[in-house]
């Protein structure tokens, strides 16, 4: 099963101190680039932002546009 979170569910769960229920879950959980950078490129940090720089069970992936190859 593929897993892909947006930014609230990762800052919603840290902030109750649950986040570790996604890696109970889900073996592997895939964030988008820009999810990343919203969680750890912010001042001050936001619950979460610690957490997925250190999360060995969360993938970070750069988004492929498909349509930009096609016709």
């Amino acid at each position: 099963m593929i897993v892909i979170s947006d930014t609230s569910v990762i800052t919603n769960l840290a902030a109750i101190h649950q986040l570790k229920l996604l890696s109970q879950l889900y073996n592997q959980v895939t964030i988008p680039e820009a999810v990343y950078r919203e969680l750890v490129d912010i001042e001050p940090p936001v619950p979460g932002t610690l957490e997925v720089q250190e999360a060995a069970w969360l993938e970070v992936r750069a988004l492929v546009n498909r349509m930009q190859n096609c016709c």
